[in-house]
C-alpha cells in the first residue's frame, strides 16, 4: 500500500514540477509563408471594409427612403 501511495504521489507531482531535460526545438519561418499570410490578412481586410460600407449605405439608403416617402 506504501508503494501505491508514493507512486501516486510521485505522478500528481510530476504535473506540477518543471523537468530539467534542455529542449532543443528549432523554429523556423519561412518568408513566403508569412508573406502569403499578410496578403491575404490584407485581402480578408478589404472584404470585411467592403461589406461594411455596403451595409451602411444600404442602410442610409433605407432609412432616407422611409423618412422622406
Amino acid at each position: 500500500m506504501k508503494n501505491l501511495t508514493n507512486t501516486l504521489k510521485q505522478k500528481l507531482a510530476s504535473k506540477y514540477t518543471v523537468s530539467d531535460s534542455p529542449h532543443s526545438y528549432s523554429r523556423r519561418t519561412d518568408i513566403n509563408v508569412l508573406l502569403n499570410r499578410v496578403k491575404s490578412d490584407k485581402k480578408q481586410e478589404i472584404k470585411k471594409k467592403f461589406y461594411f460600407s455596403a451595409v451602411a449605405s444600404t442602410g442610409l439608403i433605407l432609412f432616407g427612403l422611409v423618412i422622406f416617402s
